[in-house]
Protein backbone atom coordinates (compact mmCIF):
# COMPACT_ATOMS: atom_id res chain seq x y z
CA UNK A 1 0.00 0.00 0.00
CA UNK A 2 1.47 3.37 -0.99
CA UNK A 3 -1.16 5.48 0.83
CA UNK A 4 -1.94 5.61 4.56
CA UNK A 5 -5.09 4.10 5.97
CA UNK A 6 -7.74 6.62 7.05
CA UNK A 7 -6.10 9.12 4.71
CA UNK A 8 -8.46 12.02 5.46
CA UNK A 9 -8.15 11.56 9.23
CA UNK A 10 -4.36 11.32 8.83
CA UNK A 11 -4.37 14.58 6.85
CA UNK A 12 -6.38 16.24 9.63
CA UNK A 13 -3.81 15.14 12.20
CA UNK A 14 -0.86 16.34 10.08
CA UNK A 15 -2.50 19.74 9.51
CA UNK A 16 -3.18 20.17 13.23
CA UNK A 17 0.10 18.81 14.65
CA UNK A 18 2.87 19.55 12.13
CA UNK A 19 4.21 22.39 10.02
CA UNK A 20 4.28 20.35 6.83
CA UNK A 21 3.17 22.16 3.69
CA UNK A 22 -0.20 21.50 2.15
CA UNK A 23 1.54 20.00 -0.88
CA UNK A 24 3.53 17.53 1.25
CA UNK A 25 0.40 16.38 3.11
CA UNK A 26 -1.57 16.14 -0.13
CA UNK A 27 1.07 13.99 -1.83
CA UNK A 28 1.39 11.70 1.19
CA UNK A 29 -2.37 11.22 1.67
CA UNK A 30 -3.33 11.13 -2.00
CA UNK A 31 -5.40 14.34 -2.04
CA UNK A 32 -5.34 17.59 -3.99
CA UNK A 33 -3.50 20.47 -2.39
CA UNK A 34 -6.70 22.57 -2.33
CA UNK A 35 -8.48 19.82 -0.40
CA UNK A 36 -5.81 19.92 2.29
CA UNK A 37 -6.16 23.68 2.39
CA UNK A 38 -9.91 23.18 2.86
CA UNK A 39 -9.15 20.91 5.83
CA UNK A 40 -7.00 23.65 7.34
CA UNK A 41 -9.77 26.24 6.76
CA UNK A 42 -12.43 23.96 8.26
CA UNK A 43 -14.40 23.65 5.02
CA UNK A 44 -13.48 19.99 4.47
CA UNK A 45 -13.60 16.99 6.85
CA UNK A 46 -15.60 18.83 9.46
CA UNK A 47 -15.96 16.70 12.57
CA UNK A 48 -13.32 14.18 11.46
CA UNK A 49 -11.02 13.19 14.32
CA UNK A 50 -7.31 13.18 13.53
CA UNK A 51 -5.59 9.82 13.08
CA UNK A 52 -2.04 9.73 14.48
CA UNK A 53 0.23 8.17 11.81
CA UNK A 54 3.13 7.83 14.27
CA UNK A 55 1.17 5.83 16.84
CA UNK A 56 -0.34 3.69 14.08
CA UNK A 57 3.01 2.77 12.51
CA UNK A 58 2.59 4.75 9.26
CA UNK A 59 5.18 7.49 9.83
CA UNK A 60 8.13 8.08 12.11
CA UNK A 61 8.83 11.28 13.99
CA UNK A 62 12.16 11.57 12.12
CA UNK A 63 10.36 11.38 8.77
CA UNK A 64 8.05 14.21 9.77
CA UNK A 65 11.00 16.33 10.91
CA UNK A 66 12.72 15.82 7.56
CA UNK A 67 9.61 17.06 5.83
CA UNK A 68 9.29 20.08 8.10
CA UNK A 69 12.93 21.04 7.49
CA UNK A 70 12.66 20.72 3.70
CA UNK A 71 9.43 21.82 1.94
CA UNK A 72 10.47 19.83 -1.16
CA UNK A 73 10.87 16.56 0.75
CA UNK A 74 8.27 13.88 0.02
CA UNK A 75 7.13 11.83 2.97
CA UNK A 76 7.58 8.10 2.70
CA UNK A 77 5.15 5.62 4.19
CA UNK A 78 6.74 3.40 6.79
CA UNK A 79 7.22 -0.17 5.60
CA UNK A 80 4.74 -2.58 7.14
CA UNK A 81 5.34 -6.25 6.40
CA UNK A 82 1.74 -7.11 7.31
CA UNK A 83 0.43 -4.85 4.53
CA UNK A 84 2.42 -6.51 1.73
CA UNK A 85 0.07 -7.66 -1.03
CA UNK A 86 -2.99 -5.91 0.40
CA UNK A 87 -3.24 -3.70 -2.69
CA UNK A 88 -3.97 -6.75 -4.86
CA UNK A 89 -7.64 -7.55 -5.37
CA UNK A 90 -8.67 -10.89 -3.95
CA UNK A 91 -11.67 -12.92 -4.93
CA UNK A 92 -14.29 -11.94 -7.50
CA UNK A 93 -14.93 -8.37 -8.56
CA UNK A 94 -17.31 -6.43 -6.33
CA UNK A 95 -20.62 -5.73 -8.04
CA UNK A 96 -22.95 -2.97 -6.74
CA UNK A 97 -26.33 -4.13 -5.46
CA UNK A 98 -28.14 -2.18 -8.19
CA UNK A 99 -26.38 -4.22 -10.89
CA UNK A 100 -26.34 -7.68 -9.37
CA UNK A 101 -29.70 -8.56 -10.87
CA UNK A 102 -28.22 -8.00 -14.36
CA UNK A 103 -25.16 -10.15 -13.76
CA UNK A 104 -26.74 -13.43 -14.99
CA UNK A 105 -27.71 -11.68 -18.23
CA UNK A 106 -24.10 -10.59 -18.71
CA UNK A 107 -22.88 -14.14 -18.05
CA UNK A 108 -25.33 -15.47 -20.63
CA UNK A 109 -24.01 -12.93 -23.17
CA UNK A 110 -20.40 -13.97 -22.57
CA UNK A 111 -21.24 -17.67 -22.76
CA UNK A 112 -23.18 -17.17 -25.99
CA UNK A 113 -20.92 -14.79 -27.91
CA UNK A 114 -17.53 -15.70 -26.42
CA UNK A 115 -17.59 -19.43 -25.67
CA UNK A 116 -13.80 -19.46 -25.82
CA UNK A 117 -13.61 -17.65 -22.47
CA UNK A 118 -12.84 -19.83 -19.49
CA UNK A 119 -15.04 -19.78 -16.40
CA UNK A 120 -12.27 -18.12 -14.43
CA UNK A 121 -12.10 -15.27 -16.96
CA UNK A 122 -15.87 -14.72 -16.88
CA UNK A 123 -15.82 -14.79 -13.08
CA UNK A 124 -13.12 -12.12 -13.06
CA UNK A 125 -14.91 -9.92 -15.61
CA UNK A 126 -18.35 -9.73 -14.01
CA UNK A 127 -17.64 -10.81 -10.43
CA UNK A 128 -19.40 -14.14 -10.13
CA UNK A 129 -18.70 -17.75 -9.17
CA UNK A 130 -17.93 -20.79 -11.29
CA UNK A 131 -21.04 -22.76 -10.20
CA UNK A 132 -23.24 -19.90 -11.44
CA UNK A 133 -21.44 -19.83 -14.79
CA UNK A 134 -21.71 -23.61 -15.11
CA UNK A 135 -25.45 -23.55 -14.42
CA UNK A 136 -25.94 -20.95 -17.15
CA UNK A 137 -23.79 -22.92 -19.60
CA UNK A 138 -25.85 -26.04 -18.95
CA UNK A 139 -29.09 -24.00 -18.85
CA UNK A 140 -29.97 -25.33 -15.42
CA UNK A 141 -30.07 -21.90 -13.78
CA UNK A 142 -33.31 -21.35 -11.84
CA UNK A 143 -34.15 -18.20 -13.86
CA UNK A 144 -32.82 -19.26 -17.27
CA UNK A 145 -36.25 -18.89 -18.93
CA UNK A 146 -36.39 -15.16 -18.12
CA UNK A 147 -32.78 -14.29 -18.89
CA UNK A 148 -31.68 -12.24 -21.89
CA UNK A 149 -28.05 -11.89 -23.09
CA UNK A 150 -26.83 -8.34 -22.42
CA UNK A 151 -23.34 -6.97 -23.05
CA UNK A 152 -21.53 -6.62 -19.69
CA UNK A 153 -19.82 -3.47 -20.96
CA UNK A 154 -23.21 -1.87 -21.57
CA UNK A 155 -24.26 -2.88 -18.06
CA UNK A 156 -21.13 -1.32 -16.58
CA UNK A 157 -19.90 -4.60 -15.10
CA UNK A 158 -16.54 -4.40 -16.88
CA UNK A 159 -14.60 -2.21 -19.27
CA UNK A 160 -14.31 -2.85 -22.99
CA UNK A 161 -10.51 -2.98 -22.66
CA UNK A 162 -10.81 -5.71 -20.01
CA UNK A 163 -13.15 -7.74 -22.21
CA UNK A 164 -10.85 -7.36 -25.24
CA UNK A 165 -7.83 -8.44 -23.17
CA UNK A 166 -9.65 -11.53 -21.90
CA UNK A 167 -10.77 -12.50 -25.41
CA UNK A 168 -7.27 -12.09 -26.86
CA UNK A 169 -5.82 -14.15 -24.03
CA UNK A 170 -8.33 -16.92 -24.70
CA UNK A 171 -7.53 -16.77 -28.42
CA UNK A 172 -3.80 -17.09 -27.76
CA UNK A 173 -4.43 -20.11 -25.55
CA UNK A 174 -6.57 -21.80 -28.21
CA UNK A 175 -3.93 -21.10 -30.86
CA UNK A 176 -1.25 -22.66 -28.66
CA UNK A 177 -3.43 -25.76 -28.29
CA UNK A 178 -3.82 -25.97 -32.06
CA UNK A 179 -7.58 -25.31 -32.15
CA UNK A 180 -8.69 -23.82 -35.49
CA UNK A 181 -11.13 -20.93 -35.22
CA UNK A 182 -13.92 -20.12 -37.65
CA UNK A 183 -14.12 -16.79 -39.49
CA UNK A 184 -16.91 -15.64 -37.20
CA UNK A 185 -14.87 -16.44 -34.09
CA UNK A 186 -11.81 -14.72 -35.52
CA UNK A 187 -13.88 -11.60 -36.21
CA UNK A 188 -14.90 -11.45 -32.55
CA UNK A 189 -11.28 -11.35 -31.43
CA UNK A 190 -10.44 -7.96 -32.92
CA UNK A 191 -10.57 -4.84 -30.79
CA UNK A 192 -13.64 -2.65 -30.67
CA UNK A 193 -12.08 0.10 -32.80
CA UNK A 194 -10.99 -2.37 -35.48
CA UNK A 195 -14.34 -4.15 -35.48
CA UNK A 196 -16.25 -0.91 -35.99
CA UNK A 197 -14.04 0.00 -38.94
CA UNK A 198 -14.41 -3.31 -40.74
CA UNK A 199 -16.65 -3.71 -43.76
CA UNK A 200 -19.74 -5.83 -43.12
CA UNK A 201 -19.37 -9.35 -44.40
CA UNK A 202 -21.48 -10.73 -47.25
CA UNK A 203 -24.77 -12.14 -45.97
CA UNK A 204 -24.96 -15.87 -46.46
CA UNK A 205 -28.06 -17.43 -48.01
CA UNK A 206 -29.69 -20.36 -46.23
CA UNK A 207 -28.98 -23.77 -47.68
CA UNK A 208 -32.57 -24.16 -48.92
CA UNK A 209 -32.14 -21.03 -51.08
CA UNK A 210 -28.88 -22.04 -52.74
CA UNK A 211 -28.88 -21.53 -56.48
CA UNK A 212 -30.99 -18.36 -56.32
CA UNK A 213 -28.04 -15.99 -56.02
CA UNK A 214 -28.74 -14.47 -59.46
CA UNK A 215 -32.43 -13.94 -58.81
CA UNK A 216 -33.42 -10.30 -59.09
CA UNK A 217 -36.70 -8.45 -58.89
CA UNK A 218 -35.47 -5.50 -60.95
CA UNK A 219 -34.77 -7.25 -64.25
CA UNK A 220 -35.58 -10.26 -66.38
CA UNK A 221 -32.58 -12.59 -66.91
CA UNK A 222 -34.00 -13.74 -70.26
CA UNK A 223 -33.07 -10.43 -71.86
CA UNK A 224 -34.85 -7.53 -73.53
CA UNK A 225 -35.39 -9.24 -76.92
CA UNK A 226 -38.00 -11.58 -75.54
CA UNK A 227 -39.80 -8.62 -74.00
CA UNK A 228 -40.08 -6.96 -77.40
CA UNK A 229 -41.34 -10.18 -79.01
CA UNK A 230 -43.94 -10.70 -76.33
CA UNK A 231 -45.14 -7.09 -76.40
CA UNK A 232 -48.70 -6.87 -77.77
CA UNK A 233 -49.38 -4.37 -80.55
CA UNK A 234 -51.28 -1.24 -79.68
CA UNK A 235 -55.02 -1.72 -79.81
CA UNK A 236 -57.26 0.87 -81.38
CA UNK A 237 -59.32 2.59 -78.73
CA UNK A 238 -62.61 2.37 -80.68
CA UNK A 239 -62.30 -1.32 -81.32
CA UNK A 240 -61.25 -1.97 -77.73
CA UNK A 241 -64.32 -0.32 -76.23
CA UNK A 242 -66.59 -1.40 -79.18
CA UNK A 243 -67.92 2.09 -79.58
CA UNK A 244 -70.77 2.63 -82.10
CA UNK A 245 -69.81 4.47 -85.28
CA UNK A 246 -71.56 7.54 -86.65
CA UNK A 247 -72.73 5.63 -89.82
CA UNK A 248 -76.05 3.78 -89.41
CA UNK A 249 -75.88 0.03 -89.85
CA UNK A 250 -77.61 -1.76 -92.77
CA UNK A 251 -79.87 -3.65 -90.33
CA UNK A 252 -81.15 -0.37 -88.97
CA UNK A 253 -81.98 0.87 -92.48
CA UNK A 254 -84.00 -2.31 -93.20
CA UNK A 255 -86.02 -1.83 -90.06
CA UNK A 256 -87.03 1.67 -91.10
CA UNK A 257 -88.23 0.47 -94.52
Amino acid sequence: MDKPIHAKATAVWLVENTTLSFKQIAEFCGFHELEVQGIADGDVAGGVKGFDPIANNQLTAEEIKRGENSPLYKLKLKFNAAAVGEDKRRGPRYTPLSKRQDRPNAILWLVKFHPELADSQIAKLVGTTKPTIQSIRERTHWNIANMQPIDPVALGLCKQSELDAAVHKAAAKRAAEGIVMTDEERRKLVSTETSLGMEPSEPRLPSNMSGLETFSLTGDPRGDDDDEDRMDPLVDADSFFNLPSDQPDEDDEDDHR
